[in-house]
C-alpha cells in the first residue's frame, strides 16, 4: 500500500490549462518553502524562487518566453501565478539543483489541489538583457541564470490517466 507521498507522485499531471481562481498566500508559501527542502549540490542551496502573482510582471515573462519560441501564445497557459526557478550560474550544479526545486513544488502543488506544469526557456530569458533588467528591477543579482519555470493555479478540467509506463523503464541489475 502507498503512502501519501507516493500517491501524489503517482497522481500528479502537467496541466494545462487554468482557472482564472487567485491562488491563496498561505499555499504560494507553502509550496514555495517545500522548493527551498530540495537537495542541492554540497548543501550549496544555489536556487532562488521567484513567485510572480502582478499581472505586470505574469504578462512580461510570457511575452518574453513567446518570443524565444518565436509565438504569440500564452507559454503559461493562463495560469496565475508563475513560479521562476533561477540559479547562481557558478554553482557546478544549478541546473540540477534548480531541477530538484521545481519538482519539490511540483509535488507540494499537486498535494495541494493545485495544478503545475515545468515551463522552460528561462535560461534564454534571464540571460537577456530584459531578462538582466528584471533581475535589477527585482533587486537580484544578474549572475542567476534560469532554470526553468512553473504555471500554478486550479486546473481547468480534470487530469487524465497517465500514460502507461514504457517497457524497461527500471533495470535493476
Amino acid at each position: 500500500m502507498a503512502n501519501e507521498v507516493l500517491k501524489t507522485i503517482r497522481s500528479r499531471r502537467s496541466v494545462r490549462a487554468y482557472k482564472r481562481d487567485v491562488v491563496p498566500q498561505e499555499l504560494l508559501r507553502e509550496i514555495c518553502e517545500a522548493g527551498t527542502y530540495a537537495p542541492t549540490g554540497g548543501g550549496r542551496q544555489s536556487p532562488t524562487i521567484i513567485a510572480v502573482t502582478t499581472e505586470k510582471y505574469r504578462n512580461e515573462l510570457a511575452r518574453l518566453n513567446a518570443e524565444v519560441m518565436g509565438k504569440d501564445t500564452d507559454p503559461y497557459y493562463g495560469a496565475p501565478v508563475i513560479i521562476l526557478v533561477l540559479a547562481e550560474g557558478t554553482a557546478s550544479t544549478f541546473v540540477e539543483d534548480g531541477s530538484c526545486v521545481l519538482e519539490n513544488m511540483m509535488l507540494a502543488a499537486a498535494s495541494l489541489e493545485l495544478g503545475s506544469v515545468w515551463v522552460h526557456r528561462e535560461r534564454e530569458i534571464f540571460d537577456s538583457e530584459n531578462g538582466k533588467a528584471l533581475l535589477r528591477e527585482w533587486g537580484l543579482d544578474e549572475t542567476l541564470r534560469g532554470v526553468g519555470s512553473i504555471a500554478l493555479g486550479y486546473p481547468a478540467s480534470e487530469s487524465e490517466e497517465p500514460a502507461k509506463r514504457k517497457d524497461n523503464y527500471v533495470v535493476i541489475v
